[in-house]
């Protein structure tokens, strides 16, 4: 009988053993803002959906409120299309707006062309045409290096610009930089997109609404980042110009996008959506990053990249500082040749994890 039992544990002695906590709460470090948890408001969000029948595939009462909310930030003809993750998003919003013979011109530095395995070129059909930038900002003298050739039947024709905001490097696009690339897209006949994973950072920085930057400058389409700020998972691809975009739904469930218990994402959305948890969260993650980019600028040898306006601080520093450093601190290499490094604030992080990491800095520095 023992062997038996201890071949055969108890199911629910099993369970209880199971359920316990496999990390340490108190350990933050600066490798993404992916790595934070969910804010309790969210997870509140999600209690409160809970219980109860609600229609599935978004035909239910949260998804519907959550349209009205997304109006009232991206205007009147704004619609949102939840979906399961930013590289979902992306891939969905930019198939809304290509023919299968179009292409997309983006940053080199862009994540739809370096950080989402090919996903739009392998799944959504797209060809990328990418433009090396200083900044990880397109501008359209930029553009204009990648739109040509639309009657020529040998090149990809490109039907999309696509920018980020804030970019992968930190910086941010003023409202008059996008109306610029809108206007210039547009009297091509190009559409705009804008992959907004941290767009409520860029709104932080700028001290504007979204739709400042959004709408209002001509985005035809964007995606609508909550995972990396304090949502626990989810995002939304928001149509803005509605006569650019075609069959949404569809694509979203072809490309596996469509969730079947969609109120969990849609009260996701409106949590930070419906008060200002999306703008202080943001506000947070933004000042941590300036807090910890004040510290290091004190630090004999190491370099600050690139101006720092929202939640990322690049940095230049010996490698094997680096490397002794992510012994007590994950982030990550951004240019592993150059030594180059990214630090990421999110909404969580405290002053006292900035100041210890910015002293443990100081210490590897003077080894």
């Amino acid at each position: 009988m023992a062997d038996s039992q201890a071949v055969n544990p108890d199911p629910a002695n099993a369970a209880k053993t199971d359920a316990r906590r496999h990390h340490d709460p108190r350990v933050r470090g600066f490798a993404s803002d992916n790595y934070a948890g969910a804010h309790p408001e969210v997870l509140a969000a999600l209690a409160l959906a809970n219980g109860g029948h609600q229609v599935a595939y978004g035909e239910d009462a949260y998804t519907e409120n959550l349209q009205r909310i997304v109006r009232s930030h991206f205007g009147g003809r704004a619609e949102a299309f939840p979906v399961f993750n930013g590289t979902g998003a992306n891939v969905v919003a930019l198939q809304a707006v290509t023919d299968r013979w179009g292409a997309v011109i983006a940053a080199e530095t862009a994540h739809i062309n370096v950080d989402e395995g090919g996903a739009p070129e392998r799944m959504g059909g797209l060809k990328l045409l990418t433009v090396p930038t200083p900044d990880g900002k397109l501008t359209p003298e930029l553009i204009d290096r990648q739109a040509y050739g639309w009657e020529d039947e040998h090149r990809a024709m490109p039907q999309v610009v696509s920018i980020t905001q804030n970019t992968e490097l930190g910086t941010v696009y003023t409202p008059d930089e996008i109306r610029a690339i809108c206007e210039h897209a547009h009297e091509r006949g190009m559409k705009v997109h804008l992959d907004g994973a941290r767009v409520s950072n860029a709104a932080a920085s700028l001290d504007v609404p979204m739709r400042t930057f959004t709408n209002t400058v001509g985005v035809d389409i964007m995606s609508f980042g909550g995972t990396k700020n304090g949502m626990l998972f989810g995002e939304a691809v928001v149509v803005l110009e509605p006569d650019a975009v075609r069959a949404m739904k569809h694509l979203r469930k072809l490309s596996m996008q469509l969730a079947s218990k969609m109120r969990f994402v849609s009260v996701q959305l409106e949590a930070m959506l419906a008060r200002d948890l999306w703008l202080r969260n943001a506000r947070h993650a933004n000042a941590m990053a300036q807090r910890l980019a004040d510290g290091v600028r004190q630090v004999d040898g190491v370099e600050i990249l690139y101006p720092v306006q929202a939640n990322a601080v690049f940095a230049r520093l010996p490698r094997d500082v680096s490397e002794r450093l992510q012994k007590h601190y994950r982030f990550y290499f951004w240019d592993e040749a150059a030594g180059d490094v990214r630090w990421m604030c999110s909404f969580d992080t405290t002053e006292d994890d900035v100041d210890g990491f910015v002293q443990a800095l100081k210490e590897e520095m003077t080894r």
